[in-house]
């Protein structure tokens, strides 16, 4: 990045997810801002910036990933440090943005958790948000301010090429509400779509009942948002096996990875599952011979450029 900028651009880091805004630094060649985050015995969050962002234009790097509540007032907080130090403008990164699978009512006297969400972030001073994949496109609806909702596109395509370049290759989507982005996938790839038609008896449980498409004799690819308890993406590759795949792997963007969930990959037929680091990987996950984490630190760190010269960032998806 050109030194032009580094005097009115400012990246500062939650503790979510140090190592990604220390890559998205590294991209830019823009330093991370001192930020002190603190908390008091009883657990409350203190935070300071350490530098003057005053006229500036700020970007807070914060995935709202677990501890969620926690991170979620890291940034809140950040937000109107920044703000009431006068800052020109706030915009929230959040790679993974949790709540996200909250975004409607479920039953009677249930709440849309993602709406409140988005109220706090606005409410708190933000500017415009920054994210990757969200559960669910009308979410950027729930915000009266701009959101920037990138999609992982540039950063799997490159990496199943190099990885499938010689193989009858077939993107699958985990469930009916992931057919757009397997499609669009699908599109880019030249390659072959199917479905998994699901029934899912209970949160956290799935049961697959069906693929949709031929996969006999090809490489298989779940393509899907958030892994989390991994139930879905370990029965659909069971399934996927049983009519004749060639082998199955998955890529995910988000890998909050819950519970039991690596020891249910490891057990799977999935030969590889390969997410993002929109998430920081624990030392359990570091350590799985079938997880690979790939960096969102260049997209995120052209996005946020593009945010500050006021230039497309559509433009990054062509």
């Amino acid at each position: 990045m050109s030194g032009t900028y580094t005097h009115t651009m400012k990246l500062i880091s939650g503790n979510s997810n140090r190592p990604l805004a220390e890559a998205i630094s590294s991209y830019l060649d823009v330093p991370l801002t001192q930020c002190s985050i603190k908390r008091f015995n009883d657990k409350e969050i203190f935070v300071e910036i350490m530098e003057n962002v005053r006229g500036k234009d700020t970007f807070f790097i914060q995935s709202t990933s677990f501890p969620a509540n926690d991170h979620l007032m890291e940034l809140l907080i950040a937000i109107d440090a920044l703000k009431r130090g006068s800052a020109r403008r706030i915009t929230a990164v959040i790679p993974y943005f949790g709540y996200a699978r909250q975004d409607r009512k479920t039953g009677g006297r249930t709440p849309i958790s993602a709406k409140l969400v988005a109220n706090l972030i606005t409410a708190a001073g933000a500017d415009r948000v920054l994210t990757l994949e969200l559960h669910a496109g009308q979410i950027q609806g729930f915000f009266d301010i701009p959101v920037d909702n990138l999609i992982s596109g540039p950063v799997f395509v490159p990496h199943i090429r190099k990885t499938y370049a010689d193989r009858p290759l077939c993107i699958i989507s985990p469930d009916v509400g992931g057919v757009v982005r397997a499609r669009a996938l699908a599109k880019r790839l030249k390659a072959d779509l199917a479905i998994i038609d699901k029934r899912r008896a209970e949160a956290g449980v799935s049961e697959v009942m069906n693929v949709i498409g031929n996969v006999e004799g090809k490489s298989c690819i779940l393509v899907d948002d958030i892994v989390d308890s991994g139930g879905t993406l370990c029965n659909a590759a069971a399934a996927l096996k049983k009519k004749g795949a060639l082998d199955v792997a998955a890529y995910v963007v988000h890998g909050v990875l819950s519970g039991e969930a690596l020891n249910k990959v490891a057990n799977s037929p999935l030969e590889k599952l390969v997410i993002t680091d929109s998430i920081a990987a624990t030392d359990e996950m570091k350590k799985s011979p079938k997880i690979e984490q790939i960096s969102i630190a260049p997209l995120i760190g052209e996005a946020s450029l593009r945010i500050f010269e006021e230039r497309s960032i559509s433009e990054l998806f062509k």
